[in-house]
């Protein structure tokens, strides 16, 4: 009796020692297992929607670049330092989309002269706003004005306003430079701010271009005190360091990013993706397109920097 006794206990033990070694096994097939099936859930999750070789031709104008960069590098996995984005400015955007050498644009609104050339070359243009961009005015941030009304803006820009006292501040002249003929900061400046009201002459200076050639230029913003400068914003957090140039509000609405979005910040342009219309339905640049104006899309381009449109 007392033998059998110690055979089943003998058993009993096995059992146990086989269970726990089974307990055991199960753990760590279950941890390799997770462990090891955790990576390919987050790389599913991490799906790019296109490769750095099927990615359409892009090209645009220079305050874009950056929105281009980064669709580029979220849509194909890339790092942002590793994308090459070229974009040969506004008017050459169009016509390489034009002539058939690029797939899609990042550009403002097409000018006249841009809609001739498209329909000369019977080249139907599909033009989707996507984002926005505020037209701003800076000056030095020692600068005690912080507001203007439009009337006072483009009164110092028509020269009729020539000191800051006119404007409620200190007793000295506004130096108020501009930006050259025809580049998108001057076409803004023209068609937002000072409409059919003529300029005055630019603030200029003169360099050597060449071994004999003297040239006048139009002067750059140089943010002295009593300075007065306009860009698009991309330009003017590039151009010039934020910590020393605040901007202005105009007609008491400040350039912040709600009031950009809702409109109320009315001096703004819209950036347009444009292709051709006869593009296919199920192309890589329709879905491109599409992928820009979606919530990712859009919330990529608020990263970047841009007022999303939608």
């Amino acid at each position: 009796m007392e033998n059998q006794m110690k055979k089943n206990d003998k058993i009993i033990n096995i059992l146990l020692i086989v269970i726990m070694i089974l307990v055991v096994l199960g753990c760590a097939v279950g941890y390799l297992y997770f462990a090891k099936a955790k990576p390919v859930e987050e790389d599913n999750n991490k799906e790019t929607l296109f490769t750095l070789k099927n990615y359409p031709k892009i090209d645009g104008s220079i305050s874009t670049l950056p929105l281009a960069e980064a669709f580029k590098s979220a849509f194909t996995g890339t790092d942002i330092e590793n994308v090459d984005v070229t974009h040969s400015k506004t008017h050459n955007a169009y016509l390489n989309l034009i002539n058939k050498n690029v797939d899609l644009i990042l550009v403002p609104y097409p000018s006249e002269e841009e809609l001739q050339l498209a329909e000369q070359a019977e080249v139907e243009l599909e033009i989707v706003p996507v984002v926005k961009e505020p037209f701003v005015f800076f000056v030095n941030k020692e600068n005690v004005i912080d507001n203007l009304s439009l009337t006072q803006i483009q009164d110092i820009y028509s020269g009729k306003i020539t000191r800051w006292n006119e404007v409620g501040g200190a007793d000295a002249e506004i130096l108020a430079f501009q930006k050259p003929t025809n580049s998108e900061s001057q076409n803004g400046m023209v068609s937002l701010i000072m409409q059919d009201i003529s300029m005055m002459p630019p603030i200029t200076e003169t360099i050597n271009s060449g071994m004999t050639d003297i040239i006048g230029v139009i002067s750059e913003y140089n943010n002295k005190s009593t300075a007065i400068g306009y860009a698009y914003d991309y330009y003017a957090k590039t151009m010039y360091p934020s910590d020393s140039i605040k901007y202005i509000s105009i007609d008491e609405i400040e350039p912040t990013y709600d009031n950009i979005k809702n409109g109320l910040y009315r001096f703004q342009t819209t950036y347009y993706a444009v292709i051709r219309k006869d593009e296919p339905e199920n192309s890589n640049t329709r879905k491109l397109l599409k992928e820009m104006i979606s919530t990712n899309g859009q919330n990529i381009a608020k990263e970047a920097g841009y007022v999303q449109n939608y």
